[in-house]
């Protein structure tokens, strides 16, 4: 992939406008796609992306787009659409863009229809178009702003992502690359359940000592779902499983944990979604279980977040159950 003329980034919310950015300074032409023609004609109009990152200013080499086709010729496409949304933006690709071409897989969630990993998804469809994946503790608003920030991109050839990573390279950017595609997907898409826990328990005041139990129990969590479907540990103990797990549990930036807090504060699932921005672990939560199950992983945490969502349990008893579960050897949990 050395040739970086033309990158193009499909979707243009916060963080795909932030990512457009950040390619646009190593990369002679960015396409930055959006579903909805209006707000392409917004920002082509006014070079800013108002609805999703008011107040950045999108590069003068990016060029607002409503026609995936405008991918075509690209080096490298960044799919920074909704998890659920990846099915259906790869196959409007087929025929489009050349084999070869890398699709890096900016969505933090498991399909969950199939329960599919993402990865997984686009070789499926796009099986002439190498995978990779981009994930770690990152915001968009931190990253449009210069504020410094670590990332892991991953790819099963190391050296692929190793230049992708340089698509995107600049001095408050960081990127390390690895080959653990599976372990990186897996931070991104548990780190989201185990939030919106972190956010119900600081929502019924359960005070910091709970919530600091609670991100290391969760990690323990997600490190076994990790370990059952071939994730190396240091992927999980790194940027893309525990630091983007502290992030998201510990900020109010976070739509997962701000779900949480609205409903540890008493709303109910509609209310706290009232905003309309895209809360990925309430579609992740019911498929991660599942998962979990077909390997008898224990994952008491994130079941019950997700019986909470699904309404099958109240918060206040969902809470009583994992206190009164029988006292286990913390040494054992972690080999098991």
């Amino acid at each position: 992939m050395a040739n970086r003329s033309h990158i193009a980034v499909l979707g243009a919310g916060a963080w795909g406008t932030a990512l457009a950015n950040l390619a646009a300074r190593n990369t002679a032409k960015v396409h930055l796609w959006a579903r909805d023609g209006a707000h392409v004609e917004e920002m082509a109009a006014t070079g800013v992306n108002a609805r999703r990152l008011p107040g950045v200013p999108l590069a003068t080499n990016i060029v607002p787009t409503h026609a995936l086709e405008d991918a075509a010729d690209a080096s490298a496409i960044y799919v920074v659409v909704p998890a659920q949304a990846v099915r259906q933006t790869c196959e409007a690709l087929i025929g489009t863009i050349a084999p070869g071409v890398p699709l890096v897989i900016c969505a933090k969630g498991i399909e969950r229809a199939s329960g599919v990993f993402l990865a997984d998804l686009t070789a499926e469809v796009l099986p002439a178009n190498p995978p990779a994946v981009l994930s770690g503790p990152s915001f968009a608003q931190d990253v449009a702003k210069g504020l410094p920030t670590a990332v892991t991109l991953a790819a099963h050839d190391e050296a692929l992502a190793a230049d992708l990573g340089k698509t995107l390279a600049a001095p408050w950017f960081r990127l390390y690359h690895s080959r653990d595609i599976r372990g990186v997907e897996i931070g991104g898409a548990a780190k989201n359940v185990l939030a919106i826990a972190s956010g119900i328990a600081a929502g019924r005041g359960l005070g910091a000592s709970a919530g600091a139990a609670l991100i290391a129990r969760g990690f323990a969590e997600l490190s076994r779902f990790g370990r059952a479907f071939g994730a190396d540990l240091t992927t999980l103990a790194g940027l893309s499983g525990l630091g983007d797990l502290v992030l998201t549990c510990t900020s109010g930036q976070s739509r997962n944990f701000s779900l949480g807090l609205a409903l540890g504060r008493g709303s109910d699932l509609v209310s706290a979604q009232s905003a309309g921005s895209l809360t990925e672990g309430v579609f992740t939560s019911g498929v991660l279980v599942d998962l979990a199950h077909q390997k008898n992983i224990d994952m008491p945490i994130c079941e019950a977040v997700d019986a909470v969502l699904a309404e099958r349990i109240g918060i206040d008893a969902a809470i009583e159950a994992l206190l009164a579960r029988p006292p286990k050897s913390e040494l054992a949990q972690a080999k098991s």
